[in-house]
């Protein structure tokens, strides 16, 4: 029994021998393996300007050369060896034409850089040879959009320049890039493609339609010096009631009269005012509009008012579910506009207004800009996150409704079936 206590602990150590040992392997092969990645990355950065080259038809070329190859070996039919010679020359004759260097500078205009949609903008390049001989003939690309153009550049004498004029589509509200220039050499077939990045990317800012609205539409903004809320404060400058004086109370809102006829010090109240500080919200959930063309239409209406409210000179804060507009200036709000698009999967419309509140947490005003297909009840919903003397304006955009203007509790909500109706429902808008 001695002996085989003293036999038990050797399988223990067995095991922590081969555990160790195993370690040692793994840790040994993982060396190997980021040693094998790190020689395969620099082999692969050694070789870039080669495979580069080669475009997508071209390394389908040369897997069919390959598979011919192996379909020759394998079953001896000499059909596929001239098959796989004709592919391989195919490569081969395509290498001359990616030689070269050329030296231009490119230049690529939009007039005007802003245009509302529907309107005309024209596009420029420019192509100047700065080599010191002529250069070969080249063919330049250009995205624009979702688009590309393609032009064919000829042989230009040192410092001659080639130009081009093309029409920009602007038919859709978008931010429109157009570039960079891209210089291509290569062959016919499209093998082997070599190219050179010009310039940087210019953008193009197709504004929405908008309605021209009246100075300070809708009634939102009716005060110069102020509007007196039911919040009481110590400091301001409407006047509302006397209480007496609780330590702490500043000495310069005792009204000493008053406290001279009662016996006791006596303070003023003031009601607090406040200029008019409005959020504007789009919702962009796509669900919540019927079709691209409503969508469309809730962003003319919600720029055309944003770009009135700066006018006035309203202090607004413009926001949709995934981003903050600028709103110091008009121009800036529909540059801004322009980026907006449908999203998915947004919070409901009480969470997406708590949370801009806190963007404008002064605001006496939230105006909801919406969709035809989302319920006035989840509109009417949102009354209920905001303080009590914040007030709720809803303008649904519902295209080819009849324009009308109803109360849902204590929300205005504004119904406006095509832009050209909104300058008059605004007018009939009050909170």
């Amino acid at each position: 029994m001695t002996a085989d206590a003293g036999r038990a602990p050797q399988p223990s150590q067995t095991r922590l021998a081969l555990r160790t040992v195993g370690r040692s392997v793994v840790h040994g092969l993982g060396s190997v393996g980021d040693a094998a990645a790190s020689v395969g990355r620099r082999i692969g950065v050694a070789v870039s300007p080669v495979t580069n080259v080669v475009s997508t038809i071209g390394w389908l070329v040369l897997a069919a050369a390959l598979v011919c190859a192996t379909i020759a070996l394998v079953f001896d039919w000499i059909e596929f060896v001239y098959l796989g010679a004709t592919l391989v020359g195919a490569m081969l004759v395509a290498v001359p034409f990616v030689f070269g260097r050329m030296r231009y500078r490119v230049g690529v205009e939009l007039e005007p850089h802003r245009v509302v949609a529907g309107g005309r903008a024209l596009g420029r390049l420019a192509v100047v040879n700065d080599g010191t001989s002529t250069s070969v003939s080249s063919r330049i690309e250009l995205p624009v959009g979702e688009g590309a153009a393609e032009f064919r550049v000829p042989p230009l004498a040192p410092g001659a320049e080639h130009e081009e004029l093309f029409a920009v589509p602007t038919h859709k509200r978008a931010v429109i890039v157009a570039g960079p220039a891209v210089s291509v050499r290569g062959d016919e077939l499209g093998l082997l493609r070599r190219t050179v990045r010009w310039n940087d990317p210019v953008e193009l800012f197709v504004h929405p339609v908008t309605a021209r609205l009246k100075p300070s539409a809708a009634g939102l903004v009716r005060d110069l010096e102020g509007e007196v809320t039911k919040i009481i404060t110590d400091h301001d400058i409407s006047f509302h009631a006397l209480r007496a004086y609780e330590p702490g109370d500043p000495l310069r809102n005792v009204h000493w009269r008053s406290s001279a006829r009662t016996g006791r010090l006596m303070v003023r109240q003031y009601e607090e005012t406040r200029r008019s500080e409005l959020l504007l919200v789009q919702a962009t959930d796509g669900s919540h509009y019927d079709g691209e063309d409503e969508f469309e239409l809730g962003v003319s209406i919600f720029a055309s008012i944003g770009v009135q409210l700066v006018r006035d000179g309203t202090k607004t804060t413009a926001v949709t579910d995934a981003s903050r507009l600028r709103s110091a200036t008009a121009t800036g709000l529909l540059d801004d506009c322009c980026r907006i698009e449908p999203a998915r999967a947004t919070p409901g419309l009480r969470e997406l207004v708590r949370d801009k509140l806190r963007l404008a947490p002064a605001a006496s005003v939230v105006l909801l800009v919406t969709g035809g297909a989302l319920p006035l009840a989840e509109v009417r919903s949102v009354q209920s996150v905001l303080p009590p003397e914040v007030t709720l304006i809803a303008v649904r955009a519902q295209q080819g409704a009849e324009a009308r203007i109803a109360r849902v509790g204590q929300t205005t909500v504004a119904t406006v079936g095509e832009l050209g109706e909104l300058p008059a429902v605004m007018r009939r808008v009050r909170p």
